[in-house]
């Protein structure tokens, strides 16, 4: 059952491995792979958190607002990009057996996809965080990208 304090594994500071695919939407594209530190606080008394991903290899951060709907039970992840510097729809969903899936709609490309990130093995020093699409109403996910989450010492 999802919880206000799902996400409190991930207050602090992390080191992060990349690895995501140099096309989303091709399952035949290279994966290029790079570093990047991260850090997560917490908001509302844990019901909420924020964090802040720094990329150089990109060159760009990233900012992610989750908020937990005690009514609904469920997360909404609100991304957004310093490279766009607006706000991408959310994704929704919810943990059950240590494991987070949140799902919602996007374009990429100018085309139309379900977008699906899953949160895994999570513990006290790593999680696993991994996007992906599908182009076809979620029949199909192509997963384009992989963040190996390490604490930070």
């Amino acid at each position: 059952m999802s919880s206000p304090h799902d996400f409190d594994f991930f207050h602090g500071d992390w080191q992060v491995a990349n690895r995501r695919r140099t096309d989303f939407l091709d399952p035949g594209s290279d994966w290029e792979e790079f570093p990047a530190t991260n850090r997560c606080r917490p908001l509302f008394d844990g019901a909420a958190n924020i964090d802040e991903i720094d990329m150089p290899h990109l060159g760009a951060k990233g900012a992610t607002l989750r908020l937990f709907d005690r009514e609904s039970g469920q997360w909404s992840l609100n991304w957004a990009s310093s490279r766009t510097g607006t706000l991408f729809p959310p994704v929704f969903g919810r943990f059950a057996d240590g494991r987070g899936e949140f799902y919602g709609d996007d374009t990429h490309d100018g085309k139309d996809v379900r977008v699906r990130f899953v949160w895994s093995d999570v513990s006290a020093t790593g999680a696993r965080w991994e996007q992906a699409f599908s182009v076809d109403g979620g029949d199909t996910w192509l997963t384009n990208w992989v963040m190996e989450f390490t604490r930070a010492s």
